[in-house]
């Protein structure tokens, strides 16, 4: 069935636009960062559990679920700006939560709302593909996951350095504030530089709740198969990173600092695969052979690092898998925002951006039992054979959308 005409763009968009809608993506992971180092001490700071402590990374994944499911759906509807403000102010409202949680319980609360909000990507996507010609697209997906990359190295460091745990949940205020300040002064960069690029969609709303678009996506054979690729690499790229820091001490004996010093590294590792490589990679390798390199670059990086005893090279591997992975990714986006059609931009994106979400919290589990049952390198094999049905599914779905065309 043909798809409709896309709606034509309320006024131009200019490069000021463009620039504030990254550093709003650089303002988002900033403030997922600054949180990260804190969140191990409010175990410590309120006496409680580790199973409640770990309720902080997992219901932040859970938010970004349904965030990316609500969000993009509801872009498409009443237009992309409205919905970026919302979204961005609605984080900074969850830091603040963050920062005066009197108990363990409203702390989980905040961190929850934290991850629904932040479950925007699909939505600054979206932006990006509707002011975007179809050769810069995969760039431009490039560089928004380069500004991730960045929010994600410099987050971290501002949350270290500041954090003072010793003062109790004041110690905590000054990066959680400075988080929720840069949110709302990005919100209103965006309120006097962003201009919509679609007009709201005429008609009754349709119908279904959340997860209507996801049940979708899924009932369509090409999304089916690229929406199960992301999940599937997703699911074994992100359990390697939950048990890191385990692993570094099983295999080197690292400490915080020898961990923390590698996740920083990560962040150039994003962004030189998806700012550098993925734009080259897809104009002159193709969508599939780009996703099939970097994928396929994780997988062999991967198993050496469980095959090796080097620290030095375990270190250099890993990082060349994470901009390996990042690589892939927006190729990955190109070809389901060419599945998804004009007029479903937000919700299949988000649709795919909820899969990742969902594997950022089976991934950590399935790794997790690899290494207390199997051994401190099964997660890393396991992750390196989860990239060859990742592999196979994206090239199916792209062959089955060629098909369709």
């Amino acid at each position: 069935m043909p798809q409709p005409p896309p709606p034509p763009p309320v006024r131009p968009v200019s490069p000021w636009a463009v620039a504030v809608l990254l550093a709003m993506v650089f303002v988002s992971l900033l403030g997922t960062g600054v949180v990260v180092p804190l969140l191990p001490f409010y175990g410590l700071l309120f006496k409680v559990e580790p199973w409640k402590v770990s309720l902080l990374f997992a219901l932040f994944s859970a938010g970004q679920f349904l965030g990316e499911l609500t969000w993009g759906r509801l872009s498409d509807r009443i237009g992309r700006r409205p919905v970026i403000l919302i979204t961005v102010l609605g984080a900074a409202v969850g830091h603040l939560g963050m920062a005066f949680a009197p108990n363990i319980w409203i702390a989980i609360a905040a961190r929850t709302m934290g991850g629904f909000f932040s479950g925007n990507v699909s939505t600054l996507q979206s932006y990006m593909v509707d002011v975007s010609p179809p050769e810069r697209l995969a760039g431009r997906l490039g560089m928004i996951g380069s500004a991730l990359g960045v929010g994600f190295i410099i987050g971290p460091t501002i949350g270290g350095l500041l954090a003072r745990p010793e003062h109790g949940l004041a110690g905590f205020r000054a990066p959680l504030l400075i988080a929720a300040g840069a949110c709302v002064l990005s919100a209103l960069g965006g309120l006097i530089l962003l201009p919509e690029t679609r007009r709201p969609a005429p008609g009754p709303a349709r119908a279904g709740g959340v997860l209507s678009a996801l049940g979708a996506a899924l009932g369509e054979p090409v999304l089916q198969r690229l929406l199960a690729s992301t999940f599937i690499a997703f699911a074994g790229y992100s359990g390697t990173w939950a048990v890191i820091g385990l692993w570094g001490d099983a295999a080197y004996g690292w400490g915080p600092r020898e961990v923390g010093f590698l996740l920083a590294g990560t962040g150039l590792g994003v962004v030189a695969g998806q700012g550098l490589l993925a734009g080259p990679a897809a104009r002159r390798l193709g969508e599939v052979a780009a996703i099939a390199c970097g994928l396929g670059t994780t997988a062999l990086t991967f198993t050496l690092v469980a095959l090796s005893h080097w620290e030095t090279g375990a270190r250099i591997l890993l990082l060349v898998a994470v901009a390996s992975n990042a690589m892939a990714q927006p190729a990955a986006n190109q070809l389901i925002s060419r599945a998804a059609g004009p007029d479903r931009q937000g919700a299949i994106l988000g649709a795919n951006a909820a899969a990742g979400a969902l594997a950022r919290v089976v991934g950590p589990v399935i790794a997790g039992f690899l290494f207390a049952a199997v051994g401190h390198n099964a997660p890393f094999l396991f992750a390196a054979a989860a990239m060859v049905p990742a592999i196979l599914l994206a090239w199916r779905g792209a062959r089955r959308l060629r098909m369709q065309t």
